[in-house]
């Protein structure tokens, strides 16, 4: 049985956006059911027009889909990306997070498969600890975990990171090595997640 996986991110000039497009290819080639949904923006106007790059992908993007509590509780697994902000997690997915009260507190977020993707201007701007920042969340919602490891080889070629794909924005958009290190992430994840899917109805 195919997982439902909801990739949720949030992206100001296009960089995690990318990622986020890779990583639902690949939980679709896994055979789950995707749905790919940003963040809503809560910069002001006048932030974003001061970056051309900015601008163009809020323009770029508006046929997004805007995620929703609902796109929590329809998925079976999650993948949730984040420029980094300060080795943290960018306001505007944070928001979104802590939105989830009532969802966490009914349980609605347990037993589902999680990862993480981030993005910050070179490859030492804390990108770790932002998908660490992430995964605490999803100690607390009781998710599953489910990190690229070195599961790959793609994961070597794109720099190794076992937390999690990220990308240095400094260097330009993602690489073709950096997107497939991506996509296997979404493939594993939908794997996964369909693995957990199989035991439940095992169980019952």
């Amino acid at each position: 049985m195919g997982a439902k996986v909801a990739v949720i991110y949030y992206s100001a000039t296009g960089n995690v956006h990318a990622l986020a497009e890779a990583i639902a290819a690949g939980a679709a080639d896994a055979g789950a059911d995707v749905r790919l949904r940003r963040v809503p923006e809560l910069a002001p106007d006048a932030a974003i027009d001061a970056n051309p790059d900015w601008r163009a992908h809020v323009e770029a993007t508006g046929h997004v889909e805007i995620a929703t509590h609902e796109d929590l509780t329809w998925a079976d697994a999650y993948a949730f990306g984040s420029p980094t902000r300060y080795g943290n997690v960018a306001a505007q997915l944070k928001q979104f997070i802590d939105t989830t009260g009532g969802l966490w507190l009914d349980g609605q977020l347990s037993n589902k498969a999680a990862t993480a993707f981030t993005s910050a201007a070179n490859a030492q701007g804390g990108n770790e600890s932002t998908l660490l920042a992430l995964y605490n969340t999803f100690y607390h919602w009781g998710t599953y975990i489910v990190p690229p490891g070195y599961t790959s080889p793609t994961v070597f070629a794109a720099r190794g990171n076992p937390y999690g794909i990220a990308h240095p924005g400094s260097e330009g958009r993602p690489s073709e090595a950096t997107l497939a290190a991506a996509r296997h992430q979404g493939d594993r994840l939908a794997t996964v997640a369909a693995q957990l899917l199989d035991v439940d109805t095992i169980v019952a």
